[in-house]
């Protein structure tokens, strides 16, 4: 009872001090969010760094590179299955005025050991058959299944060729991958999902990501100075 006296009172100071109501409420349930994601960090070894301005920079194809207002909050960081990973929900606004939105994402990401070429897989939904048909690109596989559900964006043929073997496709049409859009940019390996940091979600979407990250071929590593055997042996021996 003490506790519920000590919260109504806060309200109606808050009220008398002019707060409105919605913003206190935002407040309220964010606190409650962030205090459910610092847990959920100290539960699995993981570290909850709240925001971190650097990530709204690091990437520059979608959804980053748009809008104003870039924020990334609810910043986790940790490892899974052994490799580096950040999770965090990012924010822009789009629109002025009376039009103006925030959109909301949650983005996943794997560190990776050497610079890449970029490499994007995103459903082959509606927009992406839309934007094929003013000459966006789509490169073609093997599996006529694998076309129908992915849409595949490169500048470098040879190393999506060489990184979406067999293999990978048959990974790609299970069930958990479905829906997801992939971007291997830079040093990282990325998802990104509506809305914001979903905990429940984020195992799953990190499986997917390795299963991409260890579909790579020890010769794509190579060509960008990175050998995987090398990296085997040195961890063998430590």
């Amino acid at each position: 009872m003490g506790g519920f006296d000590l919260f109504q009172s806060l309200w109606l100071v808050l009220l008398v001090i002019g707060i409105p109501l919605g913003l206190v409420g935002s407040w309220w349930l964010q606190t409650k969010r962030t205090e459910r994601l610092t847990a959920w960090a100290a539960t699995t070894g993981w570290r909850f760094d709240g925001s971190d301005a650097s990530l709204t920079r690091r990437w520059t194809g979608q959804p980053f590179g748009q809008g104003d207002a870039r924020r990334a909050t609810e910043v986790l960081r940790g490892h899974f299955q052994g490799i580096p990973a950040t999770s965090f929900t990012y924010r822009w606004t789009t629109g002025s005025g009376k039009n103006r939105t925030t959109n909301v994402r949650h983005v996943v990401a794997l560190d990776l050991p050497a610079y890449l070429p970029t490499v994007e897989l995103t459903p082959d939904g509606l927009g992406a058959k839309l934007a094929k048909v003013v000459g966006g690109q789509d490169i073609q596989f093997e599996s006529d299944d694998f076309n129908r559900a992915w849409r595949v964006e490169s500048r470098d043929l040879a190393v999506a060729h060489a990184i979406v073997n067999p293999r990978l496709m048959e990974r790609l049409l299970r069930g958990d991958a479905t829906g997801e859009c992939v971007r291997i940019e830079g040093t990282s390996i990325l998802s990104w999902a509506y809305g914001a940091t979903d905990t429940d979600t984020l195992a799953r979407r990190l499986g997917v990501l390795v299963a991409i990250a260890h579909a790579i071929p020890r010769h794509v590593w190579m060509d960008h100075g990175y050998d995987p055997m090398t990296d085997q042996t040195t961890r063998g021996n430590s």
